[in-house]
């Protein structure tokens, strides 16, 4: 609308001292049309597509304070093996999932020391196991809220690759289907095979 008020006025101005030729009509119409010209699509992209995953070997809770976590679990809230015992013993927390009520497929969410926590529901009970569709389906209700909330980098575990035995080259495919058209970057923490081997036995025992 701006560009066509200017054309015209640009128009009409010139109607009134010099009579009007159809190249003078299409270079006044170039001239407005550059003024008003948006950032170019690659720009935009550039900006929008700054997805990207890294890898490091250690604990997860060492990442920075300020970066969300992330992991999974079932609807049951149980989190009695694996690395869900350590995010319920850290962030407690499990009536006010329960109270959210989120189903197969959706995240649940506390808040903690001024960052999100994401709990993952990808299976209705603890003994269950979870399938590639139900954890694409919670990583997108993730991301609905990442987005919402300004959330822009998170750290998780290979999410779903412990004792629920999904493929991680699968999963990691997943992740970038999710999250490549966004500016969230994601990182994964992998404990040393030894450190984790026992962790996950000593888990299973509790």
């Amino acid at each position: 609308m701006l560009i066509a008020t200017r054309f015209f006025k640009c128009v009409f101005t010139t109607l009134n001292t010099e009579p009007v030729t159809l190249q003078v009509l299409y270079s006044l119409f170039s001239m407005s049309s550059k003024l008003e010209s948006p950032a170019s699509i690659g720009q935009m992209k550039h900006v929008k597509d700054s997805w990207r995953m890294n890898y490091v070997t250690g604990d997860l809770f060492s990442c920075p304070e300020d970066e969300a976590l992330a992991h999974c679990i079932s609807e049951d809230c149980r989190m009695g093996a694996g690395i869900a015992v350590l995010f319920k013993q850290k962030f407690k927390g499990v009536s006010e999932l329960k109270e959210q009520k989120k189903e197969t497929g959706q995240c649940a969410v506390l808040m903690r020391e001024g960052r999100f926590v994401y709990y993952l529901i990808t299976k209705k009970r603890a003994f269950q196991k979870p399938t590639y569709t139900s954890l694409r389906q919670s990583l997108e209700d993730m991301r609905s809220h990442c987005v919402k909330n300004g959330v822009r980098r998170i750290s998780m575990p290979r999410i779903g690759c412990g004792l629920d035995r999904l493929e991680w080259a699968k999963v990691s495919v997943i992740l970038e289907q999710v999250f490549k058209h966004t500016n969230i970057s994601i990182t994964v923490y992998s404990l040393p095979q030894k450190t984790e081997t026992t962790v996950m036995k000593g888990n299973l025992c509790r």
